[in-house]
């Protein structure tokens, strides 16, 4: 029978839930264990695929399409569990599904309630990923302890022992212990209230992951045990990591966690492996080089919305022995300002995906600069419709041209609707999504990175490069470098002659991991560098 461990949060949000679970669930792996990671949120949409990014960050595309939380990004990047459809449900999701089978009759004329319909859907989604060769279930709640739309999910939670034995349960609850600097002394009390109120409801956390931002000292590992019913060595300290996410698994560590999980749940564990992690922190701690990368974006100010992309860049920072710094550009203060001040210095520039108009005009001049300047160049998503919108105006001479997205009549539309989108009205999961395959060809770039012709990448759009303009594109200069399979959709071009331009319809951040970072963004680092080494009279 697959344990089950539930991570829960208290006093605040933003405590980096996401964070301790998938360092809990690479710690688990590392000790030999087969891990399911999942995540549960409250808010009322049925997933967060039509939520704006300053509500809720990046949208994070699985394989199978599922539009999901962006902490299942940090699910992938730490861990080899396979997520799906299975590993983000929210109450929209939940009561869908129940209403569905109300409408069908499937309750036999019952009254449909909370408990135990609504609670017996989120049990079955828990369920969903145990299996025979599953050791752990990791489940995330979205949300703070005390949150009223969160309690269903408790209240499921508080029931799970019952259904699959106390002993295969194990309650995490990340909480906090703030510091008054008036008072000059950290308090325990929120964190007392915090786990009061999950007692209340009928869980009694076994474990305490106390953030902190300065040590707890002995005397408040003491009073916290003392007050939430817990062992003095199940109250860990977590004190916060400035330099990096990735040194979040060998503080934990350090204060035993993997091993008292593995006690608690009676797991046979083998030794810890984790030297290869330990190798990717030194060699993100001590870089040789550093390069400078413009990230030209409509949602800049929000470093959530391209959490993937960042992330991305570090990792193949991390693969090249350099510091990545990231110089994150507002699109519109392009149209707006020379781009020659905002972008001078740069050692390449990203234009990252997006939806709408705003910034579009500013993005289109960032491809510019890059082409004519012969910076590195990587666009994604929109960042590539962006760039083919530039060569059509700026090389090839059509003025007007645009995507039909922006402008519907325009008389150059270069970028079109897809053909599948034409009669889709809904919003909601009917884009382009989940992993479509592509070929690559031979002398192109993309290639070169992959160091293969057939791949197959993460989507997540509704509108592509028109074919009608292929063959003029191609004379000019502009390749398509990567088609879907029967050649139909141009999934990636480049620039013949460019030092490194390349841009891709679909999103590689999503692949790209610390110690596998994707061939795109490792080959576009490698290409800034070189970049930036060139420009300083160093020989390469």
């Amino acid at each position: 029978m697959s344990k089950h461990i539930f991570v829960t949060g208290g006093v605040v949000s933003s405590l980096g839930k996401g964070l301790t679970s998938a360092s809990i669930g690479l710690l688990l792996e590392r000790r030999g264990l087969t891990v399911r990671m999942q995540k549960l949120d409250p808010y009322i949409n049925v997933d967060p695929g039509t939520m704006n990014p300053y509500e809720h960050g990046e949208v994070y595309v699985l394989d199978d399409g599922s539009e999901t939380d962006l902490d299942l990004g940090h699910y992938e990047r730490f861990t080899n569990s396979p997520l799906s459809k299975h590993s983000n449900y929210t109450t929209g999701k939940i009561y869908l599904s129940v209403i569905s089978k109300e409408r069908e009759g499937q309750y036999l004329g019952k009254t449909v309630q909370v408990v135990p319909h609504i609670t017996d859907e989120i049990k079955a989604a828990i369920r969903s990923l145990a299996a025979d060769d599953v050791d752990v279930v990791i489940t995330e709640l979205g949300g703070t302890v005390g949150d009223i739309e969160g309690l269903p999910f408790l209240e499921a939670i508080r029931q799970m022992p019952m259904d699959v034995g106390r002993e295969n349960c194990l309650f995490i609850h990340l909480t906090l212990v703030p510091y008054l600097k008036a008072a000059g002394a950290l308090k325990t009390k929120p964190t007392q209230h915090s786990v009061g109120q999950l007692r209340q409801i009928g869980i009694q956390p076994d474990i305490l992951v106390v953030r902190t931002e300065r040590p707890l000292g002995a005397e408040n590992i003491a009073k916290i045990a003392l007050f939430c019913n817990v062992e003095r060595r199940a109250v860990i300290e977590e004190m916060d990591k400035s330099f990096s996410i990735y040194e979040v698994p060998e503080g934990l560590v350090e204060r035993g966690l993997d091993q008292l999980i593995v006690d608690k749940l009676g797991l046979r564990a083998g030794p810890l492996m984790l030297d290869d992690w330990r190798n990717m922190l030194r060699e993100l701690r001590n870089p040789q080089h550093e390069v400078t990368i413009a990230v030209v974006g409509k949602y800049i100010e929000h470093r959530d919305a391209y959490k993937s992309i960042y992330e991305a860049l570090t990792h193949a920072g991390i693969a090249h022995s350099t510091r990545v710094v990231t110089k994150r550009i507002e699109a519109e203060r392009l149209d707006r300002e020379d781009p020659e001040l905002l972008l001078k210095g740069v050692d390449g520039v990203l234009v990252p995906g997006g939806f709408g108009m705003r910034g579009i005009e500013g993005k289109i001049q960032a491809v510019r600069y890059a082409r004519e300047c012969e910076i590195p160049f990587l666009g994604i998503c929109l960042g590539m419709q962006c760039a083919v919108i530039e060569f059509a105006r700026n090389v090839l001479g059509l003025a007007d041209a645009n995507s039909t997205e922006f402008v519907s009549d325009t008389e150059h539309p270069v970028i079109c609707l897809l053909e599948e989108q034409k009669n889709v009205t809904a919003k909601g999961a009917t884009m382009r999504l989940g992993a479509q395959p592509c070929v690559l060809r031979e002398d192109s770039t993309a290639a070169a990175c992959y160091g293969t012709t057939q791949i197959s990448e993460r989507h997540r759009h509704r509108y592509e490069f028109n074919n009608e303009y292929r063959q003029l594109f191609e004379q000019a200069g502009m390749i398509a470098a990567g088609t879907s399979p029967d050649g139909s959709l141009v999934e990636c071009v480049e620039l013949s002659g460019h030092p490194w331009f390349v841009a891709v319809q679909f999103h590689p951040e999503f692949k790209s991991k610390p110690l596998s970072p994707h061939p795109l963004f490792k080959g576009f680092v490698g290409a800034a560098l070189h970049h930036r080494l060139q420009r300083a009279g160093v020989s390469v």
